[in-house]
């Protein structure tokens, strides 16, 4: 039997990452797993790109917004956690992972390709690649049919 008891989602207020707490609220609801929202402050990669405070938005008020992605009726079922953090992406979200034992990471990915993919790399990709949990990637436009068709799946079959 699989057991989920903490559910990651990693949020960098893109459509993939709407659609991916998506899922992770419904999944989190059908386990009754506790979900964690994490947002990471990425680390610039050049001198122009560092801004003159390390973070344009204090993390206390990400961590807010965090919450306030989720309706009330959710926060109060949910009770999520909240937390940002400040490095490399995909780094921070397996770090996270493995410090909070998560069982289950759901990420948006833009599934980029080719010479997009190559330049600008993928975070799902090696959260994919190194994590020890499981991974589920979501494209924002696979939408709710998809969740709305694994939950019937999912259900428990009738005793005999």
């Amino acid at each position: 039997m699989i057991i989920v008891k903490r559910i990651l989602v990693p949020i960098d207020f893109g459509q993939t990452s709407a659609a991916a707490l998506n899922y992770g609220v419904d999944l989190a609801r059908l386990f009754g797993a506790r979900l964690h929202l994490l947002h990471v402050f990425g680390a610039p990669t050049t001198v122009r790109e560092c801004p003159v405070e390390p973070f344009a938005t204090p993390p206390g008020e990400i961590r807010n917004q965090l919450t306030g992605l989720l309706s009330s009726a959710n926060q109060r079922e949910l009770r999520p956690v909240c937390e940002t953090c400040f490095g490399a992406p995909a780094d921070e979200i397996l770090d996270y992972a493995g410090k909070h034992e998560v069982d289950l990471i759901v990420m948006g990915t833009h599934g980029r390709e080719g010479f997009a993919h190559a330049l600008l790399g993928s975070v799902a990709e090696m959260v994919v690649r190194k994590a020890t949990c499981p991974v589920v990637t979501v494209h924002s436009r696979e939408g709710a049919v998809v969740m709305k068709e694994a939950r019937a799946s999912w259900r428990e079959p009738a005793a005999s």
